[in-house]
């Protein structure tokens, strides 16, 4: 039984959380992680270097320091604190910005039409009948930040999965939906067995190759060009499907599913990662925000638990199902043919 007064205090915090995110955002669109990369600065040198006006700029890095997002000496001087310097400096290789950047310019603004998706069951920000890709992927500078948008949002994804994976038992895989090829690369460098493809888009090729070419295992990649929806799958050993499926309607999704079934050999398994909602739909708000966003930014999508997933898997064939947390809010669904 609960005692004393409701607490406004939390619904209210809530409600004003937009600003917390914002100034996360803003910072790494003005750089203030990358300018001070390796060094500390006063308030005028990093106004300065950051191009910020004078009147916002001191409560601007105070509130990054009560952020827990810079550190700040007894002499004024701004740091980055350990998390962002890690992650948000731009002349660093661990650099994953590129989401929050792709955040800031494409889904911040677009969530403040979700009441009106809300009314209307639909999209506000897609417009383009071929698809929630075809216009975004026809910029080669929109192209280039999307493509490492997804690796920023992979990467811890692609480390647990080629390490949990039995992949001795395996000789080849294709990432379905590839971007630039975080996956098959990470795969490829811990697993030299491996003849790893990635499947994606014909725009994405070049973007692709430059990408393997970085890391140095060109000799054993392959990039497929096509579209899912149009086009068989390639086949390999292993097929991977990661956050892929929650951007289309139910139809599409189990469309998929049956390529992939029918794109594998016979024992070759496939891997579904997503968000997934908790079975009881009560406790995940990331992956039902995530379902949200869905509706905010595509004309069918939708998340979905690992329950359903599983239904949907051996309505389509597939056997041997297995279900397991790769990152604190991603986990995979592996299935058998």
């Amino acid at each position: 039984m609960t005692t004393g007064a409701p607490d406004f205090g939390s619904v209210i915090r809530l409600g004003y959380a937009y600003r917390e995110a914002k100034a996360l955002l803003s910072a790494v669109e003005l750089g203030v992680f990358t300018a001070l990369s390796g060094v500390a600065l006063d308030l005028a040198a990093l106004r300065i270097k950051t191009g910020i006006d004078e009147r916002g700029a001191r409560d601007f890095f105070d509130a990054l320091v009560a952020l827990g997002l810079l550190e700040r000496d007894r002499h004024g001087r701004y740091s980055n604190a350990p998390a962002t310097a890690h992650f948000l400096d731009r002349n660093k290789p661990s650099y994953l910005g590129y989401e929050l950047e792709f955040i800031n310019k494409k889904l911040y603004a677009s969530w403040d039409q979700l009441t009106d998706s809300l009314r209307t069951g639909r999209p506000q920000t897609q417009s383009d009948p071929s698809g929630p890709y075809a216009s975004r992927y026809r910029d080669a500078e929109a192209l280039t930040q999307f493509a490492a948008a997804m690796t920023a949002g992979t990467a811890a994804v692609a480390r647990e999965l080629a390490a949990r994976f039995p992949w001795h038992d395996y000789k080849s895989v294709t990432d379905v939906g590839c971007a630039e090829g975080c996956l098959p690369v990470q795969l490829a460098l811990l697993h030299p067995h491996l003849v790893c493809g990635g499947f994606d888009l014909p725009p994405l090729e070049p973007v692709f190759d430059a990408y393997v070419a970085r890391h140095n295992v060109a000799g054993r990649m392959t990039f497929y060009p096509g579209d899912f929806l149009l086009a068989d799958l390639p086949s390999a050993d292993v097929l991977v499907l990661g956050r892929v499926l929650h951007n289309w309607d139910l139809e599409t999704k189990k469309r998929l599913l049956r390529k992939a079934y029918a794109a594998l050999p016979k024992h070759g398994c496939l891997i579904v990662y997503e968000r997934f909602i908790d079975d009881e739909r009560m406790s995940n708000a990331t992956a039902l925000l995530s379902s949200l966003n869905m509706l905010v930014m595509t004309p069918g999508g939708f998340d979905f638990t690992a329950a359903d997933c599983c239904r949907w898997l051996e309505e389509e064939g597939f056997s041997n199902w297995r279900a397991e947390a790769l990152t604190p809010d991603q986990s995979m669904i592996v299935a058998t043919k």
